[in-house]
């Protein structure tokens, strides 16, 4: 069963053909930083306008890579997202459904992530641990299946990726700020500079990373009176001791809870997905501690972390396969 897959939920453009849930014929993206980056953020408006006029090459140049002929159904993502940009991915695929008769299958774009982690693999890792680490979501799960998570934990204000792009502003550091604070970060001591691990209680599952963002910003830029126009000078080489440091309190924070989900739940894999999930020091910290604790770890290729429509066009088929598609009423819900 090859499926077609779409995922417009925030700014790439992405097309992708997958085979039997797993097979990935073509993976398409065209992305948008360069558009956001004067910006220093993704704008609403500017991203829909790009998605529309990125989608037909972008589902065209996917159909034209995988050489598959015809598909055998349509997913799309249809929750959560921009809303603009949701609307653009929905319609284009209810309506290729509806011109070539095909079921149109509706996927969470949060789910699709944790999916990431099976494509290109023999067997399905279920059940497990899901961690969704991205710029809208830092999220704990259950995982008995690919259709089946039960949420367990998730942030309470910021999400991490979130964290990282403002954090990267403080510092005078590029659009987006995941790369850049990792980037920075190689060249700096994660001791250098500490600061507090928002754990919420021993028993708490949930995240928060504003106050650690706000305590950067307190470090660069003083207390008190004039501290959002006064800026320290910092050094290159303080930038960088700064970012490590917010870096691995982060890093800290989201192993931490998901081996804590793990011990709790009693299940020995865990899945991270998610543009954070590419991070270069989350990835070796989970590899450390994963090994030490004698658990299965699960990381997507790097292509695979950020926004695809492989993982949606992967999860797809399981929705097909157990007959959940949707109508031609299919919603775009933000």
């Amino acid at each position: 069963m090859k499926i077609l897959g779409i995922e417009t939920s925030c700014d790439e453009t992405c097309a992708a053909v997958v085979a039997d849930g797993r097979r990935v014929l073509s993976n398409v993206v065209a992305s948008q930083t360069e558009v956001h980056r004067k910006y220093g953020g993704v704008v609403p408006e500017i991203a829909s306008r790009a998605h529309l006029e990125a989608l037909v090459p972008v589902v065209d140049e996917a159909l034209e890579q995988a050489g598959a002929g015809d598909v055998d159904a349509v997913a799309v993502v249809h929750r959560p997202g921009l809303i603009g940009s949701l609307l653009l991915g929905v319609t284009a695929a209810k309506t290729l459904a509806w011109l070539h008769d095909l079921p149109l299958v509706g996927i969470n774009h949060v789910e699709s992530h944790i999916y990431a982690g099976c494509l290109e693999r023999e067997a399905l890792p279920f059940p497990c641990i899901g961690l969704v680490v991205s710029g809208g979501h830092t999220s704990l799960y259950t995982c008995d299946g690919p259709r089946s998570q039960t949420l367990l934990g998730a942030t309470t204000d910021d999400a991490a990726g979130e964290a990282f792009d403002k954090v990267a502003s403080i510092l005078g550091l590029p659009y987006p700020g995941g790369p850049s604070i990792d980037e920075a970060s190689q060249r700096g001591s994660p001791k250098a500079v500490h600061f507090s691990r928002p754990w919420l209680g021993p028993d708490s599952l949930d995240f928060s990373f504003s106050g650690v963002k706000t305590a950067v910003l307190y470090h660069v830029r003083g207390y008190g009176a004039g501290a959002k126009t006064r800026r320290t000078n910092l050094t290159e080489q303080e930038v960088a001791d700064v970012a490590a440091g917010f870096q691995e309190c982060v890093v800290d924070v989201l192993v931490g809870k998901t081996l804590r989900a793990a011990e709790v739940c009693g299940l020995d894999r865990i899945i991270v997905g998610g543009g954070v999930a590419a991070n270069r020091r989350l990835r070796a910290r989970f590899e450390k501690e994963t090994a030490a604790a004698g658990l299965d770890l699960i990381l997507p290729p790097m292509p695979y972390c950020t926004d695809n429509a492989a993982m949606v066009a992967g999860l797809a088929y399981h929705y097909a396969q157990g007959g959940e598609v949707a109508g031609l009423d299919l919603e775009a819900r933000a």
